[in-house]
């Protein structure tokens, strides 16, 4: 979610001006929505596909230079096929000069969150139709989800309606059977929003027996404000109680201003996590604070699912094609992907080495402490390994807490989800491996409570770096990734 944020100038000696920044407020970091794309086409992914250098990268010795800094073993490639060595690129331990903004910015103390409704916005007891109900189904998994739902407040408000609680996805994918108030504090929503929206648990009864059935109808991704006003509201006129379904992406980025904070002060305030899981988030916190001053946490993103779905190739041959054009088949309406196409466009995530190539070539040496937000890892333990070896302190939420202390969030994928959400959020500094909902909403957030650092990989221009790496040297791939990140720190500067 691009997040409001005000810039504020101390007043020092110096003759300094405020400055006051509010950019829109949406569901993600960026306007652009990541939507399954539409085509009838048959999901497999090509039969045949070019010889690519594989994805698991075994290490060998190599000493290191006079004069330096310890060297990592020089990486090389060996899946199946005889081993290259890159005899020119070796990987220091240490991070080498570490810039003092890699874990935050000088500036952010001078921006605070702005989601505060203007004057010209009435209350909600003053504009809510006492007659007219209106139901969400969200879709998809915890994130997309919270989506969902900020903009069914958004929606509620544009159509002067009464809110019912949103009803979560327990049949997708990810088949989590948690309700809303298993998620999320339900009286705290309600609370919070009092002003914007009135929101009730469930529809009104009368004789034991709810008032009326929803009329079930879905609206068009993007819908505008307009659109609400000329699809639902007749609708809604008639029928008095209205369900949305498959609500996910279904509102217009751009609004106007004060329904762009009403989606900031969902997000950012009323979207709290139930007593359990937030506290179970902070101890995972502590634990890592306990292990070193500042940690990183990375959403690796490399799934089976997220590659499946995404249609990238990383070299595993036929096997790994099968298996992931199995797991594509679940998604009916994917296209025929392109693999190399996908990774030129930047539309892959970065493997598990890869990613650690860009923090140490960043400055992040192998004392750092990273977090990893992930469920099952694509290739398991074996394509972890040279991101280990990179960053040997290297911890997920099963390696900080027992099985005791997840047995109550061990069987729900959200709730998984949202300790990740929890750690991430907390974290010194973010590293995000994909454009996908979890990332966009915690880089919003990030930007909205003070602007803590959040990296995300310019995977376009990464892409035909890391193929090449073989033919230069250490400070050259160190040059061309720093070039290349600029703007994609999260960077504030004067």
């Amino acid at each position: 979610m691009m997040a409001f944020a005000t810039a504020r100038r101390r007043h020092h000696h110096h003759h300094n001006h405020r400055r006051r920044r509010c950019p829109s407020c949406s569901v993600g970091v960026a306007r652009r929505r990541v939507a399954p794309p539409r085509s009838p086409s048959a999901p497999l992914l090509p039969r045949a596909a070019p010889p690519r250098p594989p994805l698991l990268l075994p290490l060998r010795s190599a000493p290191p230079r006079p004069q330096q800094q310890q060297l990592l073993p020089s990486l090389i490639r060996s899946r199946g096929t005889n081993a290259v060595g890159e005899e020119n690129f070796h990987v220091p331990r240490g991070g080498g000069s570490l810039r003092s903004d890699l874990w935050g910015s000088k500036l952010s103390k001078f921006y605070y969150g702005c989601s505060n409704a203007s004057s010209n916005f009435p209350e909600a007891k003053a504009i809510t139709y006492p007659d007219r109900y209106l139901m969400i189904a969200t879709s998809g998994g915890l994130n997309q989800q919270r989506t969902g739902i900020t903009d069914a407040v958004v929606a509620a408000r544009i159509l002067n309606t009464t809110l019912v609680v949103p009803k979560l996805d327990q049949r997708s994918f990810w088949k989590d059977a948690s309700d809303f108030s298993e998620i999320f504090d339900v009286n705290w929503f309600i609370s919070t929003l009092a002003k914007d929206v009135k929101i009730i648990k469930e529809l009104p009864k009368k004789g034991g027996k709810v008032i009326r059935g929803p009329y079930t109808m879905r609206v068009p991704r993007k819908c505008t404000k307009r659109c609400y006003l000329n699809r639902v509201l007749p609708v809604l006129l008639k029928k008095h109680v209205v369900q949305l379904t498959k609500f996910d992406y279904r509102l217009a980025n751009k609004l106007d201003t004060d329904l762009q904070k009403l989606r900031c002060r969902v997000n950012y305030h009323a979207l709290r996590f139930t007593d359990p899981i937030q506290e179970m988030g902070e101890k995972l916190i502590n634990r890592m604070r306990a292990k070193s001053n500042y940690f990183i946490a990375l959403h690796l993103r490399f799934e089976p699912d997220m590659l499946a779905f995404s249609g990238c190739y990383y070299g595993g041959g036929e096997e790994e094609m099968r298996e992931l054009g199995a797991i594509r088949k679940r998604w009916k309406t994917l296209h025929i992907s392109n693999p190399d196409k996908e990774r030129r466009h930047g539309k892959c995530p970065l493997t598990p080495e890869e990613v650690g190539l860009m923090l140490r070539a960043l400055g992040y040496g192998d004392n750092i402490h990273i977090y990893v937000a992930s469920g099952e890892i694509y290739g398991g333990e074996e394509t972890l390994a040279p991101l280990k070896a990179l960053f040997p302190n290297f911890y997920s939420k099963e390696t900080l807490a027992s099985k005791e202390e997840l047995a109550s969030f061990s069987s729900f994928s959200s709730r998984m989800a949202a300790l990740d959400f929890i750690v991430c959020d907390g974290s010194d500094a973010f590293v995000t491996n994909n454009n996908g909902n979890m990332a966009r909403i915690l880089a919003g957030r990030r930007r909205y409570f003070g602007h803590k650092r959040t990296i995300r990989p310019n995977a376009k221009k990464l892409y035909s770096l890391f193929l090449n790496r073989t033919n230069m040297s250490w400070e050259a791939f160190t040059s061309k990734v720093r070039t290349y990140q600029r703007g994609f720190m999260e960077s504030l500067r004067r």
